[in-house]
């Protein structure tokens, strides 16, 4: 049975060149501490067996709490650890695909950049979207130009599907954004590299349930 995802809030991602020395895994442990809703386990400089070493323990932490698992790109490594989902690109494989291999009960995820891609994604069955990137952002190295406020409001005012907002958001935008009608925000640096995750996180998720 699929995660819920109208409890997400804030959209954890991991990464472990941001996380200033400390363990995915820890990183991990702070987010959950904090009451994170969902994380996406994204990282691009590992190679496929510590990925998943470190997926078989995330998802025993996020299963002990509760919270749903995505795992970025790799769709190996999620349907090994039994992940609660999927999250791919407009150049990964088709949704289609995708389905076939990790079933109706798993969460699949696409990045969209664009109302025509916004409306591909609806019609090949995705669970929940991506709509970015909000603002310039360092994070990603192939990321594409910042869509701005323009292509969120048109997901608010056009569509039902549940959507993070990503690209650039950080705590001293997170409350426009959501101003805007996002309900989940993505952040990665602003969370991992911070002094102290758990108390970082809970301050953002206090300003998104300003908005519920």
């Amino acid at each position: 049975m699929k995660m819920n995802m109208a409890d997400w809030d804030i959209y954890c991602l991991t990464d472990a060149g941001l996380s200033r020395g400390r363990s995915t895994v820890t990183v991990v442990s702070e987010m959950l501490k904090a009451g994170a809703t969902v994380i996406q386990y994204r990282e691009k400089d590992k190679k496929a067996g510590e990925m998943f070493e470190e997926c078989l323990a995330i998802r025993e932490l996020t299963r002990q709490a509760g919270c749903c698992f995505i795992v970025n790109d790799h769709i190996e490594i999620a349907m090994l650890c039994d992940a609660d989902g999927v999250h791919i690109g407009q150049e990964d494989l088709p949704v289609a695909s995708v389905r076939q291999l990790i079933g109706d009960d798993k969460i699949i995820g696409l990045s969209t950049h664009s109302p025509e891609q916004c409306r591909a994604a609806i019609k090949a069955g995705v669970d929940y979207i991506g709509v970015g990137p909000v603002f310039f952002t360092k994070t990603k190295k192939d990321v594409c130009d910042p869509v701005g406020f323009e292509y969120l409001d048109y997901v608010v005012g056009n569509h039902s599907i549940p959507f993070v907002a990503i690209g650039g958001i950080k705590a001293g935008n997170i409350k426009e954004v959501a101003s805007h009608g996002a309900r989940c925000c993505a952040l990665v640096s602003e969370i991992v590299g911070a002094d102290d995750i758990a108390d970082m996180l809970r301050g953002l998720r206090s300003v998104i349930a300003e908005f519920r």
